[in-house]
Order: C-alpha cells, then structure tokens, then sequence
C-alpha cells in the first residue's frame, strides 16, 4: 500500500480492483502498527473512518461516485472536524471538541474522501521542526533521529511512511513546503485567497492557507480541485474560477521562462541542496524551459519581517483562549486575573508564548509604528519584488529548506536559527502567492526539495511545471528506507 499515489488509488477503486474498506482497513492497520516509531498522528478516527468508506463503496456502487470517493486521506489537527478533538497540538485545546468541520474539511468529505485520523503538528502551527507539539515531537521516516519539519511535519511524516497516500497541511510561513522538502513530497501552498480558511485555527490571519501534501503533482493537482472554491464563510476567500488542475498537467513547457534568484543560493545554502536544484534546472532545460537569472532584493528582510507580522497576527488571533469559553482552565483560580494569567502560562508552551509575547510587544503603543507598521511597509517592497520578476519570467524556482533535515533536539535552544528554515519559503507567504516544493534529490539519504514559485491564482501552471518534471526523474518515486 505505501507504494500507491493518489491517482493509482482512485484508478484502482474506479476499477474495481479494491475497495474503500479494504484500502482503508489497510491504512488502520499500518498507523496502528507503524505510527508509533514516527508519532504522526494525534487522533485515529478508525469507526468514522470504516463507516465514511462503505458509504463510499455504496455511492459509487449508486454510481454517485465523487472526484475522491473512497480516498483515505488524514487532516491536520488544525482543521476543526464535527464530534472529533481538534488540539492544535496543544494543551490549551486537548479537551476540545470540534462542534462544527472546517470548509476544507466539509469539502472533501463531500468528494467521497475518507479521513483516517487528525495528524501531528508544532503547537498552533508554530515552529518548524514539528517539536514543539504537547504530544511530543514528530520522527522523520528517513531517519528517526532527524525532524520532519514543521508545522504540517505530521501530515508530512504520515504520507512519507505509508500511513496515508495524502494529508492536508497549513503553510504560514513554509508549513507545507519545509516538511514536504524534508520527507521527499510534493507540496502546494496555494494562493492566498484560493482555499478557504474557514474552520482553520488562526495563527496568522494574512498568512495562514491550506493546501495538499501528497506523493506527486498530480495528486496535489487531484485533491486541490477539491479543496479550493470561494466560501461565503471567510470574508479573505476570494471568488475566482477553479480550474481542472489534473487535466491542465500536460501543458508543453518549451518557451516556458523560469526565473533563479540570486538571493537564493547565498553562503547558508547546503551545497549538496544547491546542486540538485541546479540538478533540476538543467532538466527543465531539456524540456524546453528557459532559466534567467533575477533578483528578488529584499530578500534578506523577509525573515525579519515575518517575525513581526507573525507573531502580532498570533497575539491577537490566541487572545482568546482564556479558561473561560472552552478549552484548557487552570484549576482553583483565586479571581478573573489567576485565572487569565495561570490558564495562558499553563496551557500553551513555550514557542507559543515566546510569539505571544513579541507580537504584543510590537503591537504596543509605544512601538506600533517603529515595528509592525514598519514590517507591513517592508511586505510591500517584498511584494513588489516578486511583481517586477514576473515581468520577466513565469515561474520562480530555488531551493525550498536551506538545509536536509536536521537532528531532533540540535535547533531548539536557539529559535533564531530555527526561524532561518523558513528562509526561502516565508517572502511567498507575505507575498500571497502560489508555490510547490518537490524533491529533486537526496543528499546523504536525506531529501532535498526545490521549490516553484507563481504568479496569484497560477497554481496550474506550477502543478503542470513539477509534472513534467515528476515524468523525466524519480525522486518523487523513491522510498524511506522504512517503508521500502
């Protein structure tokens, strides 16, 4: 089973060769017997999972089969799914039970896919190395002893062992692109408006988009058209067409002009990344492609940038959780005052409260302006950069992680280094734009990804460009040693 993408799986069961229950019952299992070595999922909903996959079997049987019908597939715990706990990898919520299901998650549901469980994440999305999760830190299935990234790291470490053909993830800042770079995946952060976050636990509303993390292009293609659509529900989702991703994958890509920043291949790139990414280049060249060198100059700022707008995003969205509407209450509060300050300190961890902390700061009066209306002024030119490149170009390719993945434990004590990660991914992010990391390589056993940048609402020609690419290499194809 671990063998199968999303396509071959949907062909399959279209077929007859298998059914919903069969495959599912084989996922179960899996994660019931594997998931301990890699601590991926927070919540198996194996019940709903058997009863949402013969009423699958029954559809198509009815010949009301939908675009996923039978599709096991896992949710990030940060989407709020009806009568399951929706945590956020977090003690503040680990009593919380979803009353409702986000828009992501309704949709699919609606195209007949199966959700097998609620996957493993930093805590509210925060952090990189998928360790700051209250269930503990998430193992990479090509090394144990190596992080998975973050935050969607157990939606990547799911997919990546087998334990599901395909997981949804958020991408704040590189959420999706980080883990799937370092577990071998393709992943797809869409545009900023293309998916609806209705339902998504906040984190950084200006940031904060869903989207797939699966084996291939096509199948980010397959689950994409399920995912994406306006909702009235979120006032950011934008009304624009969504177009049939999977049909668009054979576009040619002869004239097609790729862009390579300068910025990107700096001093703190791993050069065996460095490579395999030129590695790649020189395919899309054969294919027809052309590479022009540009530049993206306030690159270097991005980092800083985030880290203000992130963190006051967050100050504001986490204000809410108190002890007195729902999830974690510290117990025997003496007045209104111990109980704020006691539930925050005890229910949320320490990367939670270290941006707390600096958003309010920077969000104070005395600082406003010299810090976050300054970083808003900075996503501008950020903005602006990327405008200027599509003048010239039509995608943006470069590395995705600076680095394969490194040790559990070796980056924790030092959030500044941790922060740097999300080095290449979080501009796209204040940029509101499209990009899919894929990998294109291993360096020392370990995956290395390249990430693919678009212009707003261009996910297909992004998806059609890591196809084509996905039809001349393998690494896709390759496997963890675990899993092989």
């Amino acid at each position: 089973m671990p063998s199968h993408t999303v396509a071959d799986l949907l062909r399959g069961l279209a077929a007859g060769d298998f059914s919903s229950e069969e495959i599912t019952r084989q996922y179960l299992n899996d994660i019931e017997q594997r998931d301990g070595h890699y601590n991926s999922f927070i919540s198996v909903t194996a019940e709903q999972a058997l009863n949402q996959a013969r009423a699958a079997d029954a559809a198509r049987a009815n010949g009301e089969a939908g675009s996923l019908n039978g599709l096991p597939i896992a949710h990030k715990d940060i989407f709020c799914t009806e009568g399951v706990r929706t945590s956020c990898a977090s003690k503040m919520l680990d009593n919380f039970i979803a009353p409702y299901s986000a828009t992501v998650v309704e949709k699919m549901a609606a195209a007949g896919a199966v959700m097998l469980g609620k996957t493993n994440l930093d805590e509210f999305a925060m952090g990189s190395s998928n360790e700051t999760s209250f269930y503990g830190a998430v193992r990479n299935p090509w090394n144990r002893d190596k992080v998975p990234g973050g935050s969607s790291g157990g939606s990547a470490a799911a997919v990546a062992a087998g334990l599901a053909p395909a997981a949804t993830g958020t991408d704040t800042g590189g959420s999706i692109r980080q883990p799937a770079a370092l577990c071998g995946l393709t992943g797809l952060k869409p545009t900023y408006g293309r998916v609806s976050r209705y339902g998504m636990i906040a984190f950084a509303s200006s940031l904060d988009q869903a989207g797939p993390m699966a084996r291939t292009a096509e199948d980010c293609a397959l689950l994409l058209k399920s995912m994406a659509g306006f909702d009235a529900k979120d006032s950011t989702c934008m009304d624009v067409p969504v177009p049939d991703y999977h049909a668009a994958l054979d576009q040619d890509l002869r004239g097609l002009k790729i862009g390579v920043p300068k910025e990107y291949f700096s001093a703190g790139l791993d050069s065996a990344i460095g490579d395999a990414v030129h590695a790649a280049l020189d395919e899309y060249r054969k294919l027809g492609a052309e590479i022009v060198d540009i530049t993206l100059p306030h690159t270097e700022l991005a980092v800083p940038c985030y880290y203000v707008i992130a963190p006051a995003e967050a100050s504001t969205n986490l204000s809410r959780f108190d002890g007195v509407r729902y999830g974690y209450r510290c117990e025997n509060p003496q007045d209104l005052d111990d109980l704020y300050t006691r539930t925050r300190d005890e229910g949320f961890g320490e990367e939670v409260k270290r941006r707390i902390l600096v958003g309010t700061y920077a969000l104070s009066a005395g600082f406003y302006d010299a810090y976050y209306r300054k970083a808003q002024q900075i996503r501008r030119l950020i903005k602006n950069d990327f405008t200027e490149a599509f003048k010239q170009v039509d995608l943006i390719a470069g590395p995705t992680a600076p680095n394969p993945a490194f040790g559990l434990g070796e980056k924790v004590s030092d959030p500044v280094t941790m922060y740097l990660e999300d080095i290449y991914t979080i501009a796209v992010n204040l940029a509101g734009l499209p990009a899919l990391s894929m990998p294109v390589g291993l360096t020392n056993g370990l995956p290395a990804g390249m990430q693919l940048i678009g212009r707003d609402f261009d996910e297909g020609r992004l998806l059609a460009a890591a196809h084509q690419y996905q039809q001349v290499s393998d690494w896709h194809l390759r496997r963890a040693p675990d899993c092989e």
